[in-house]
């Protein structure tokens, strides 16, 4: 092997070493939209923004700190970027006003309540998607990394976070809308009356 060949082994290496996807995404996120949160990464989630252990132990958003928190061990996952990147859907939603229009029909039509939370959480994968896309993340399907749903359970919301809302609809659900997200295209997050039209207005280079 030439010398050559080893500087170039060397800055391949060096290059893969410091490839960071979690970082990658939250960049993407920043650049296409307006005040998204931060990541922090701790030890541990609970004790964080008012959570405790039934809040999702891997990833949560706070929305009172507008702070993405992320264990050390959740960072170096294969799935991190997607843990991140769903994070920063609800953040999309909850800073440029489709959390507050879904909590409005939510107050209004209470006994749809799961449904319309699952409008959100469709949603919520879509923009995932988009965010893995735009960081130039392989395409990939939930199932590649998962059994069941990581976020079924709370792991966003205002402080105190352990009342956050959950919900459920399944892997497989969330797996479409995931994958057409990674479509590229943000106006594919429609989902029945929650329209991408907010997320479209908010988007700062289409």
């Amino acid at each position: 092997m030439t010398r050559m060949h080893i500087v170039l082994l060397w800055l391949f290496n060096a290059t893969v070493l410091a490839a960071d996807p979690v970082a990658d995404v939250a960049n993407v996120a920043a650049e296409a939209f307006d005040r998204m949160p931060r990541v922090q990464t701790v030890d541990v989630i609970a004790g964080e923004c008012g959570a405790d252990r039934q809040v999702n132990r891997d990833v949560a958003f706070c929305t009172s700190r507008n702070v993405i928190f992320i264990t050390k061990t959740a960072a170096t996952r294969p799935d991190a970027a997607y843990l991140v990147a769903h994070l920063y859907g609800h953040a999309v939603q909850v800073q440029h006003g489709v959390a507050d229009f879904a909590l409005a029909q939510i107050r209004a039509r209470r006994s749809e309540e799961q449904m319309l939370r699952g409008l959100v959480a469709r949603q919520v994968e879509c923009i995932a998607g988009f965010l893995i896309a735009r960081a130039g993340q392989p395409r990939a399907k939930l199932t590649d990394w998962m059994m069941q749903e990581s976020f079924a359970g709370t792991h966003w919301g205002r402080d105190p976070l352990r009342i956050g809302p959950q919900v459920s609809i399944g892997l497989a659900e969330r797996d479409i809308w995931f994958q057409r997200g990674q479509s590229g295209r943000l106006a594919d997050c429609a989902v029945g009356e929650l329209s991408a039209d907010l997320l479209l207005k908010a988007l700062k280079n289409p």
